[in-house]
């Protein structure tokens, strides 16, 4: 596969040279004061981006999946019952993870083309006179199938009956490229990566911690070691770590914070809004639609595309890589070969939209797919076209 083509993964995402150079840094000491004047920074664009103003942000050498089980390591029990639902393989693998720790998981079933199955968390928590429900899983954007939900909806809720149960969410896939605000929404902890909307390599799990997630620790009994929110939590105090960080990986986020925040978090997100929407033009100039079951969970980050029925999503990633030297995305789970994704995020641009789309237009048509070659490409050029600024 050509290096100088773009990716159209959803993670890891192109990285910015700049950034890219911001990572290759000598070796240096990491108790001394050079690695604090580097790791503040971070810290702080971090907590911008996360809409966060209370709590700490915690950022482990790791990668999301990290994130997960440091959420619940550090702020549940063994035996505690929490509630999540299962939509796609990323809200799954949530699941096993708390499964694995012996949490008791309630887990709601749901279409792979839904989101957050509202109406049988109203159910679960109304029946939960109890409490006996500690922490509700959501999964911001579920990056295998392009739904996106709304945290802000389960906050609503938690607040209307009442319960206190902790709201974590893993916004791996949208935070950094899509409005999150965890202040507003009432969101205890938040989760993520560094290799998707923040536009570096694999390495860092990153994870808000707010004042109630933070206070839940106290009683928790949960083994937890190298995630452990209260050694990173004090080592902080001195500008350090608790163990050897990825000094140049946080370099790099220092970096890619001051990037976002210099095109202004409002313009990346509108950003990211106006490239979807081209790809989604595009798939509807095909005669294809979005895995995503209505446009109010279309994400804006990725694009799971339904293929039709005899034809194999799968077929289009292999032909994608080895003639055309081009990553997207494979199906994952449940959808595997009913789809193919088109990531959208992080460094990107319509211009770089529109040869993923062209490149995605060749295979189909290489592989006898039912589309008009150029149809897509008309489609989104029109949209960018008409909506450029």
């Amino acid at each position: 596969m050509s290096t100088q083509n773009p990716v159209f993964i959803p993670g890891p995402t192109n990285i910015p040279e700049v950034i890219r150079k911001a990572c290759d840094i000598p070796t240096m000491d990491h108790r001394s004061p050079a690695f604090g004047r580097i790791l503040a920074p971070a810290l702080s664009g971090v907590r911008t981006v996360l809409g966060m103003s209370e709590g700490e942000v915690i950022i482990f050498p790791a990668t999301g999946t990290a994130g997960w089980e440091g959420a619940v390591a550090n702020t549940l029990s063994p035996g505690d019952k929490v509630l999540s639902g299962c939509h796609g393989m990323f809200s799954q693998r949530w699941i096993e993870l708390c499964q694995r720790h012996g949490l008791d998981v309630h887990v709601i079933n749901s279409p792979w083309s839904e989101g957050v199955p509202m109406a049988e968390f109203e159910s679960a928590l109304s029946a939960d006179t109890a409490h006996a429900i500690k922490a509700v899983l959501v999964t911001h954007n579920e990056t295998a199938t392009g739904v996106m939900s709304d945290v802000a909806a389960v906050r609503a809720l938690l607040n209307r009956l009442g319960h206190p149960a902790l709201l974590m969410v893993d916004g791996v896939s949208s935070i950094g490229s899509v409005a999150f605000d965890m202040d507003g929404w009432g969101v205890d902890i938040a989760v993520t990566g560094s290799q998707k909307g923040f536009m570096l390599p694999p390495g860092l799990a990153i994870v808000g911690v707010g004042p109630k997630a933070l206070a839940a620790m106290e009683g928790a009994k949960l083994t937890r070691g190298f995630l452990h929110f209260g050694d990173m939590i004090a080592a902080y105090r001195n500008g350090s770590y608790p163990y050897t960080p990825s000094a140049g990986l946080i370099n790099g986020l220092n970096v890619a914070m001051q990037m976002l925040l210099d095109e202004g978090l409002e313009n990346v997100y509108a950003r990211h809004a106006r490239i979807a929407e081209g790809v989604r033009q595009a798939v509807f100039a095909w005669g294809m639609t979005p895995c995503a079951a209505r446009p109010e969970l279309y994400s804006n980050t990725v694009t799971a595309v339904a293929v039709p029925e005899g034809f194999n999503g799968s077929d289009v990633v292999a032909l994608a890589a080895t003639k055309y030297g081009v990553a997207f995305g494979a199906g994952l789970g449940a959808v595997a070969g009913k789809v193919f994704r088109i990531g959208h995020l992080g460094m990107l641009t319509d211009v770089m939209a529109l040869s993923g789309i062209a490149t995605a237009e060749m295979c189909m048509a290489d592989l006898g797919f039912p589309i008009k070659l150029g149809s897509g490409v008309a489609a989104a050029q029109e949209y960018y076209r008409t909506t450029a600024s």
